[in-house]
């Protein structure tokens, strides 16, 4: 599974829920978008049919764990709390402060989920918002 999640055209959206993954290497990825759910902080659940299907986790799953970008904006997103999700920003289990800003580690122009998010820093480089 890990070659897969690691080669293929993935794009990631984060949702209340998770993680909306498509997969554009397929010629119709709409018919191949899963919605990942992201609980205490590891991908759970994934809504492909393969995740229902086989033992251990599916490729969406598996592309959200590897890419840590990806995964701390869904953990700094969404954290459990009885069972469900529910925005950090509504959470006391959770803050949103800036003691989780990862601008630093990323890329230059591109900024953190939480930096984004609250509007505090936009993506400099025009072709990386396209």
């Amino acid at each position: 599974m890990r070659r897969r999640a690691e080669y293929e055209a993935f794009e990631f959206a984060l949702v209340p829920e998770g993680v909306l993954v498509t997969n554009c290497s397929h010629a119709d990825p709409t018919e191949h978008r899963y919605l990942v759910r992201v609980t205490d902080g590891l991908p759970a659940s994934c809504s492909c049919p393969a995740d229902e299907r086989f033992d251990g986790a599916c490729k969406h799953r598996v592309a959200v764990a590897i890419r840590g970008p990806v995964l701390g904006a869904a953990r700094r997103n969404t954290v459990a709390t009885d069972g469900g999700l529910v925005p950090v920003e509504h959470s006391d289990a959770a803050s949103a402060d800036k003691d989780d800003c990862d601008c630093s580690e990323l890329p230059d122009g591109v900024p953190c989920w939480p930096c984004f998010r609250d509007g505090e820093r936009e993506f400099e480089n025009e072709s990386l918002s396209d």
